[in-house]
């Protein structure tokens, strides 16, 4: 498993995640939604894998639900940064992280254009169920 953190500029959220493959085989999806574009997200994600996020002061995060709703988007409202996205099924968590906030000097691969709005909502479903993070766990920082 490679190992690796991020988070977002102040360190309010804070994720570890554990990928099944090294770095440079993925590509992170760059989605061409208004609001990712405006983010500049670009989302990276592993079925196999695993994330952590921590949370230090949840008051100062904002959750953002767009397009079809079905998905909450993680922000910094101190700092302003958009960390993560969560998908909810069933009692099952879901989710993908802003490559741009993992720490380091991480190399993926090439940036993958996306464009999920063309998708139903179904079809969205299934994808973010087949692809993201399954193993999820997101809770206070001093856990």
């Amino acid at each position: 498993m490679n190992t690796m953190s991020g988070g977002c500029y102040c360190g309010n959220i804070r994720f570890e995640l554990g990928l099944s493959r090294p770095p440079a085989a993925y590509n992170p999806r760059a989605c061409d939604c208004d609001f990712c574009t405006k983010h500049g997200a670009a989302w990276l994600s592993d079925a196999q894998g695993a994330l952590t996020v921590r949370v230090q002061d949840a008051n100062e995060t904002a959750r953002y639900r767009q397009g079809s709703g079905q998905a909450e988007f993680l922000l910094c409202t101190r700092c302003g940064v958009l960390t993560g996205v969560f998908y909810n099924a069933g009692g099952l968590l879901f989710a993908a992280v802003n490559a741009r906030a993992v720490g380091g000097r991480v190399s993926f691969g090439p940036e993958q254009m996306v464009s999920p709005k063309t998708l139903s909502a179904g079809d969205k479903a299934k994808r973010w169920q087949d692809v993201w993070f399954s193993k999820v766990h997101i809770g206070p920082a001093d856990v």
